[in-house]
């Protein structure tokens, strides 16, 4: 089991609690699960529940599902591919502890928001990128703090992975927004065509067993993807399976979607 889901089954048993035995009278009632539009509070929950249990470096990591130093420079090498310009502006939803913050501030010479609904990832990430080109921010919900039509790139990187389908759809809208004619956005999904998917899907199902209350674990199809294109009027530029080696710092475990914003 994954680092990331040990620390869930962790944080699960310790908000369930000792359990008082169910009398035959009455059943034992289900634990109620997460509620999918609580977003911050699940995701500061279970960060305030691994900063409890092991030192604040290996939580900040675990946070953002693990592979902290190996992922960063793959990501970062994604947006170099898909074309990010080094004067450019890029804006990191859902920057987490600054996975990709860290090896963009020795890279990006232009612009950068990374925003988080954790505030201690985000503070975390701010140390880790301490650059005055910069920018940081805590949001509460779905929305990106910036004003339309002025970023090169978008980029969700395990985000999409963990919103119900409305959810990415009004983040990938708000990305539309934010974007300069000719920007693009990068995502990365999970997909049931990956075999290498399914063990997450597995540890997902387990969870909602107990009712856990995690951020969630969702699919996305490549036939959803093509018509959040259509409705968005963007253009799918590439996509690209988990495993593909794309770039010389090798795959990235999640598959990678390429949305384009016409001229």
């Amino acid at each position: 089991m994954s680092e990331r889901a040990m620390g869930l089954r962790r944080f699960y048993h310790r908000l369930r609690g000792v359990a008082r035995p169910p009398s035959a009278a009455q059943p034992a009632a289900r634990p109620a699960g997460p509620d999918p539009w609580d977003m911050k509070g699940v995701n500061v929950d279970f960060v305030r529940h691994l900063t409890s249990v092991m030192p604040h470096q290996q939580a900040m990591e675990a946070a953002i599902g693990g592979g902290f130093e190996k992922f960063g420079p793959i990501q970062a090498a994604t947006l170099r591919h898909y074309g990010l310009p080094r004067d450019g502006y890029l804006i990191d939803v859902g920057c987490g502890s600054g996975r990709l913050a860290g090896p963009m501030s020795q890279w990006l010479e232009g612009r950068y928001l990374g925003i988080d609904l954790v505030p201690d990832l985000v503070a975390h990430a701010r140390k880790l990128a301490d650059r005055p080109n910069f920018r940081f921010e805590i949001i509460d919900d779905i929305g990106i703090p910036e004003a339309d039509g002025l970023a090169d790139m978008v980029c969700f990187f395990s985000v999409i992975t963990h919103l119900l389908h409305e959810q990415s759809y009004l983040y990938l809208e708000e990305a539309r927004r934010v974007l300069k004619p000719g920007g693009k956005i990068v995502f990365s999904f999970l997909e049931f065509a990956d075999p290498s998917h399914m063990p997450v899907f597995r540890d997902t199902v387990k969870e909602a067993r107990l009712r856990a209350r995690h951020p969630l674990n969702v699919f996305v199809e490549r036939a959803a993807i093509l018509a959040w294109a259509a409705e968005l009027d963007m253009v799918v530029e590439d996509i690209r399976g988990g495993l593909e080696e794309f770039v010389p710092e090798g795959p990235q475990g999640q598959a990678t979607c390429v949305l384009r914003k016409p001229l």
